[in-house]
């Protein structure tokens, strides 16, 4: 592809060479160059792409992005920018063909509720013979392809590359969860969203490798609402018309509020068989009964937010409520049945907000005891395991402490980190560092009426311990219990 035309929607300057030559293949990662290459210089929280322009001219790359002076070789094209992941963006974005032209583009930005709700919105569209992408923090769908994300967004270079495929397979739409640091990042630039959707915001991802204040996090939030055509926000959020300031989109509502354009009345939380469900009636600029399989009021907001996106598809409503009655998200309070005398429920609810939200949606069912299992990963800060030990012991009868991912330090420290913040709290505890034999103590010690949450590892489906990442999903560890118990003849209520 000539490079000329990769740049065409960028502003730059070229400091030498052919601006116009034609090149083999796009790179930011310099493990990836192949001879003719153009490579972008990233420069990122660890290391700044460009100190690898000499590794990657003896590769081959006959031309590079920058953002800072350099010297190299006169045959190599220079091209200055003032930011080069944004110009990455727009040069993917080329690259790839403009693949966003052919797709309706559907962006979801919040501090909670994006991977639930995408997994709504594709529920409901693929109902209706809408074939769409996905992409979020636990995978990219595409068609009958699934990849493992690394990001909750990726870098734009991989956005892009996904949008192609979609199109390429017959996507004519993209659900999609945007991170502040993916907007702050520039990594949706490059083309303008059809829909962009505000969750809610509360103070998280704030820290010296994040974001330096609640005000830039909300800053960085709003700026999908500058590359929009249609936002649709929650308009019972707190800070919601300061996440708004300067949008360039029109706008819609949705929430409990009486004023917004479409609202959720008559909420009715249900537990039958040890299943927990919601029900209410939607109404405004859609009007029908909602009933759904999953718990809490924070599902009656993200399936409130997946009918507002999808009113604009023309979906009947009979395909709205089919899906929203079957949906599931992986370790997003997702049930796993294996009695009717008590719940068992997966999520991952990994730092102290999440884990109060969580417990304290469960606790509205008034179950006979709230039971939480969870551990927290090493190598991260202790104030998090006070924080999540005390919240828990605040509002479950009883915190089970074990192990999540030790990673570099030794479990039974993180344990008696979490148990100085469980003290605190009024709530039983017992510690089992084996995380199995946890589960195992929650399932053969319940009572009827029990709803027990294992919280912490959700969709992971692994253990990180000394650098090495070791099968681990829960699902198959409450397999192995059940089948443990069988064995011994022990019978589970």
């Amino acid at each position: 592809m000539n490079l000329k035309y990769m740049l065409e929607k960028a502003e730059y300057s070229c400091l030498q060479g052919d601006f116009k030559r034609e090149i083999t293949a796009l790179v930011y990662d310099s493990r990836k160059v192949i001879p003719g290459s153009v490579f972008v210089c990233i420069s990122g929280a660890v290391r700044d792409g460009h100190e690898f322009i000499p590794e990657v001219i003896k590769q081959g790359a006959t031309a590079v992005v920058v953002e800072k002076e350099v010297s190299v070789p006169e045959e190599i094209t220079v091209i200055r920018v003032t930011d080069t992941r944004l110009v990455l963006a727009q040069m993917s974005a080329a690259y790839f063909g403009y693949p966003a032209k052919q797709l309706k583009t559907i962006g979801i930005t919040g501090t909670k509720g994006k991977t639930t709700t995408t997994y709504m919105v594709r529920s409901i569209l693929e109902g209706a013979g809408i074939k769409t992408g996905l992409i979020g923090t636990i995978e990219a769908i595409i068609g009958d392809e699934v990849m493992p994300a690394n990001n909750t967004t990726p870098e734009s270079y991989v956005v892009q590359e996904y949008f192609r495929k979609m199109a390429d397979a017959g996507c004519t739409c993209v659900v999609m969860e945007v991170s502040s640091q993916g907007l702050m990042l520039n990594r949706v630039a490059g083309f303008t969203f059809d829909f962009g959707i505000f969750t809610n915001i509360e103070p998280d991802h704030i820290g010296p490798n994040e974001h330096k204040d609640f005000e830039e996090y909300m800053f960085c939030k709003g700026l999908l609402f500058k590359n929009c055509k249609v936002g649709i926000v929650n308009m019972d959020d707190n800070h919601v018309w300061k996440v708004l300031e300067g949008h360039t989109c029109l706008l819609e509502t949705y929430g409990l509020s009486a004023n917004a354009d479409l609202r959720a009345a008559d909420i009715d939380l249900h537990s039958m068989g040890g299943s927990l469900g919601v029900k209410y009636r939607a109404e405004g600029l859609m009007n029908f009964e909602v009933k759904m399989n999953v718990p809490g009021r924070f599902s009656v907001y993200n399936s409130l937010t997946a009918i507002a996106i999808c009113r604009h598809f023309e979906i009947p409503a009979e395909i709205i409520q089919k899906a929203l009655r079957v949906v599931k998200v992986k370790g997003r309070v997702e049930p796993i049945t294996i009695s009717d005398n008590f719940t068992l429920m997966i999520d991952y609810a990994h730092n102290a907000m999440s884990l109060e939200s969580l417990l304290t949606t469960l606790k509205e069912y008034n179950p006979k005891r709230l039971v939480c299992l969870f551990g927290c990963g090493g190598n991260r800060s202790k104030l998090r395991r006070y924080e999540m030990g005390e919240i828990s012991s605040k509002l479950a009868d009883l915190t089970v402490v074990t192990s999540d991912n030790p990673r570099n330090e030794e479990p039974q420290d993180i344990i008696d980190d979490i148990i100085t913040g469980v003290k605190k709290g009024p709530g039983n505890y017992i510690s089992i560092i084996d995380r199995k034999e946890a589960i195992r103590y929650c399932i053969q010690n319940a009572q009827t009426g029990d709803v027990i949450i294992l919280a912490g590892k959700g969709h992971e489906d692994y253990q990180e311990i000394k650098g090495v990442k070791y099968k681990m999903d829960e699902r198959d560890l409450i397999k192995e219990v059940l089948d443990d118990l069988k064995k011994e003849g022990i019978q589970i209520i």
